[in-house]
């Protein structure tokens, strides 16, 4: 399948049509971004381990019964999705306090939830995705009521699979990020699922194996990206 025009680019991907117009190309970049894009590097071979990551988690998901916009692997880059109608209500779901959590609530990272907490933000780059409430959501037209239960309901189930998973994989599943979008009438997951968008601490040491140690300047972005797929891929073969 062959990449046609730029529809998109993000800070982490580019989005390419296809001769389907209900497919596009999700194409990875090695550009990693922070604080709103005030911060910008590059994490050498980023996009080739996220590809991968997501693709495997995407299609562990879907043998859990959780309908993505995965449709295949192109190459180590590029993949095929279905073309969504994207939701502009981005999903956190924490099992964790760390981040913009504990700095909202003066805690310290790492402690513990007694239940998932999830969390809605309106995807504005210029508005630095505020925290919104469902009835904004709703008021401002971004997302319906029953749109907003299903999205709740499935970053939940996606929770309850992805932390039992890398809890067997000595990782620990902090929190992380969803987006969903409309194909054919139906809600499903889009973007992605990788260290870009989620914490994740080694189970033993603590170590940040995510985008924080890009953000704090905490270096061996490459080396911890690596761990994370090196794990997943002997957890999940092929």
């Amino acid at each position: 399948m062959n990449s046609g025009e730029l529809i998109y680019e993000g800070k982490g991907k580019r989005i390419f049509s296809t001769e389907r117009d209900d497919e596009v190309i999700m194409s990875y970049k090695d550009e990693a971004t922070a604080f709103d894009g005030a911060k910008k590097g590059i994490i050498k071979d980023k996009g080739v381990i996220n590809n991968r990551i997501s693709a495997l988690i995407y299609t562990f998901l879907a043998r859990h019964g959780i309908p993505t916009h995965l449709v295949k692997t192109l190459d180590e880059r590029n993949v095929v999705v279905k073309r969504l109608e994207m939701i502009p209500v981005e999903v956190v779901v924490r099992n964790l306090i760390a981040g913009g959590l504990a700095k909202r609530l003066g805690r310290e990272e790492g402690e513990a939830l007694s239940s998932p907490v999830v969390e809605l933000y309106y995807k504005s780059d210029a508005l630095h995705d505020p925290m919104i409430s469902e009835s904004l959501a709703v008021a401002m037209g971004w997302a319906s009521e029953e749109q907003l239960q299903d999205m709740k309901a499935q970053a939940l189930r996606i929770n309850q699979v992805l932390q039992s998973f890398f809890d067997g994989i000595g990782i620990i599943l902090v929190d992380f990020k969803l987006e969903f979008g409309l194909y054919q009438g139906r809600l499903i997951l889009g973007d992605e699922i990788t260290p870009d968008g989620c914490r994740l601490w080694d189970k033993i040491s603590l170590e940040k194996m995510d985008k924080d140690r890009f953000r704090r300047d905490l270096g061996g972005e490459e080396e911890a990206y690596q761990e994370v797929v090196r794990r997943i891929e002997a957890a999940l073969p092929g």
